[in-house]
């Protein structure tokens, strides 16, 4: 009888897991960042404060029922969202059959063989009977691979990997979609803005023309000025077609986001409808590390590649499986497991590869090539990541000010344009003025609406920069 401590040496060997164990792959991380208020003066002010870099259900605070129900029925609905869904039941199943294929392999099998020898065999005296006659043969058959040095379980680390990496595309995907969704849904509501200053202004330029077309008939003005305000009427009319396709575009988008066809028949939010988010959150760096899902995703890949060097190298050390047989055979079917008629066998093997002209070690040697791609790509993702929230940061600032700065502009022209009609009116001022102050005010009009719009989808950026998901997902994590 063996000893137990025989044992011990081939226990050791299978608890050994070829492969590399030290993962780090330390990232530069940027400073943490100062709570700070941006206050401009012709709009809400926006708080930046530190906290919990997830927000769930983020776009709620735009303040929107339309928005709402627009981004439940994407969730729902978006095939993009429900092909990461698929990709992420693929894994999961894929993972599974990894795992099983590291457990005992059981097969049960029948074979019936009909046979008659040859009189050169069994000679020219022999029974005709006994020279015909048909075998039955059943058998069970268990074979079990022996994991010395984690070729399996690093197999089933490589697919349990590749389930985080859909499971954390899932995530992105979401946040992703959600907010295309609500950037499609601003543009929309700008370009709606936009057609309205637009009309505005040409119902303006139609009273200028009309107006002087009345000082024409006095005398006061001459063809040359009715022309050149009909010129001016003509360009901002032209603006107006480019425009409306911008909208019918948006509108088409957004169907297309909540699983819709284009054309189908939804209620948006006015520009007015939606208000700008009074606090957002500053995350640290470590946060959005842990936060964001393509960050996550690239982690889970970094993981994958390293399970996949050390199932490489497990494929060039030995490999033992074992093997047994058991079953009956007889000429009748019920005697197959008569006394004398069973069999059985156990087989023991192990293989240790030789020469394979290089194949192994080089696919080795790709893994780990693989594995330096997965770590130089979640590097490059977290700066990236890093580099997000600098500009939705930096966009909120600058936009703020654009914002100042585009309202300033509109009140001057809209003072101006109407100053310099009166004058216009009583004679004082010629017709170039005019044309000025009516081209400033329908420009800067636009102007303002493209900045309002702005700091929203900025406050859009820094929730989707910051990592922000959904609640059910960020419950999930």
């Amino acid at each position: 009888m063996m000893r137990p401590q025989s044992f011990l040496p081939l226990a050791l060997l299978a608890g050994c897991t070829a492969g590399p164990h030290n993962l780090a792959n330390p990232v530069p991380l940027p400073p943490a960042r100062a709570e700070a208020t941006i206050t401009p003066q012709s709009g809400t002010p926006q708080q930046l404060v530190g906290g919990p870099a997830q927000l769930p259900n983020w776009w709620q605070s735009f303040g929107s029922a339309r928005l709402d129900a627009l981004v439940a029925r994407a969730l729902a609905h978006n095939n993009d969202l429900a092909s990461a869904e698929a990709n992420l039941r693929q894994a999961q199943e894929l993972a599974r059959a990894a795992q099983g294929s590291t457990g005992p392999q059981i097969d049960a099998g029948y074979q019936a063989q009909r046979t008659r020898i040859s009189r050169t065999l069994s000679g020219p005296l022999a029974d005709e009977d006994v020279s015909l006659y048909t075998l039955h043969t059943a058998q069970l058959t268990v074979a079990y691979p022996v994991d010395l040095f984690g070729a399996g379980r690093n197999k089933v680390r490589s697919a349990r990997a590749a389930v985080e990496v859909a499971a954390h595309r899932l995530h992105a995907a979401q946040a992703s979609a959600i907010a295309n969704l609500v950037l499609a849904v601003i543009q929309h509501a700008a370009l709606a803005a936009q057609i309205d200053a637009t009309q505005t202004a040409i119902h303006d330029n139609r009273d200028l023309v009309a107006l002087l077309a009345r000082r024409r008939a006095l005398g006061d003005v001459g063809e040359a000025d009715v022309g050149a305000q009909q010129t001016a009427l003509a360009t901002i009319e032209a603006t107006l077609p480019p425009l409306e396709r911008q909208l019918q575009h948006q509108a088409g988008l957004i169907a297309t986001l909540t699983g819709d066809a284009p054309g189908t028949a939804v209620e948006l939010p006015d520009l007015a409808d939606l208000r700008l988010p009074t606090t957002l959150p500053i995350a640290l760096p470590a946060e959005i590390v842990a936060n964001r899902p393509d960050l996550r995703a690239a982690e889970a890949q970094v993981k994958g590649a390293a399970a996949d060097v050390g199932a490489a190298i497990a494929a060039r050390l030995p490999s033992i499986t074992l093997t047994g047989n058991a079953g009956g055979s007889a000429t009748k079917f019920l005697d197959m497991f008569a006394t004398g008629n069973p069999f059985f066998s156990l087989i023991g093997g192990i293989t240790q590869p030789i020469f394979h002209a290089g194949q192994l070690k080089h696919q080795q040697r790709a893994s780990e090539a693989a594995l330096d791609v997965a770590k130089a790509q979640y590097r490059a993702t977290a700066l990236q990541a890093f580099l997000d929230v600098d500009d939705a940061i930096a966009g909120l600032r600058s936009d703020a000010e654009a914002l100042d700065a585009a309202a300033r502009a509109d009140a001057a022209a809209s003072r101006t344009l109407t100053l310099t009609r009166r004058q216009v009116e009583l004679g004082a001022l010629g017709t170039l003025q005019l044309l000025n102050a009516s081209s400033a005010a329908a420009q800067s009009a636009v102007q303002l609406v493209q900045a309002r719009a702005a700091r929203l989808s900025d406050s859009v950026a820094l929730y989707l920069a910051s990592g922000s998901t959904p609640a059910d997902l960020a419950t999930a994590r």
